[in-house]
């Protein structure tokens, strides 16, 4: 029993790894998934973000996005592009987990990334019909002008109040 549980278990790691790649896109298979949604008429909500240490305010934003288009696509900054407008001590978890993690939620329906410090380029290529971002970037916020110039609507979601990554470490640097 034990030798089938591990190789249960295994078996289980395996699949879920294999399963959370069916959402990831990298740049070119996203350029073709985009291009299939707006044939088939579907509308776009994006999202940006480092998503670091995932909690129930991303939750809530990511929830709020994917109700107002048919597709969700949450785009995530590199871990390199996150040393440069965080700190060199940043991202807590690498791309590949962040992905993975945001591949699991049901109401995620694609995750990609971008190198760049902004999503201008990313969302240029997109084309959302709506983008998401939080109240404290506004509505001047820095994929705005890129976003109305393609046809979209910035949507401004509040924030979950004493949910923020920066603010979890600050209290787990202080246990």
């Amino acid at each position: 029993m034990t030798t089938f549980s591990k190789s249960h278990s295994q078996m289980q790691k395996l699949s879920w790894e294999k399963k959370s790649l069916e959402k990831q896109l990298d740049q070119n298979q996203l350029k073709q998934k985009v291009k299939e949604l707006r044939f088939e008429k579907l509308s776009i909500a994006t999202i940006n973000g480092s998503f670091d240490l995932l909690h129930a305010g991303h939750l809530n934003m990511l929830y709020t996005a994917a109700c107002l288009a048919d597709k969700l696509i949450v785009l995530l900054n590199t871990d390199e592009s996150i040393k440069k407008y965080k700190s060199k001590n940043r991202p807590i978890l690498q791309l590949k987990y962040r992905m993975q993690m945001m591949s699991a939620i049901e109401f995620v329906d694609y995750v990609s990334y971008f190198e760049e410090t902004d999503p201008c380029r990313i969302l240029n290529l997109i084309k959302p019909d709506i983008h998401v971002n939080g109240a404290e970037y506004g509505t001047n916020c820095i994929e705005a002008e890129t976003v109305i110039a393609n046809g979209g609507k910035v949507h401004i979601i509040e924030l979950v109040e004493g949910l923020s990554t920066t603010k979890i470490i600050e209290k787990i640097k202080k246990i």
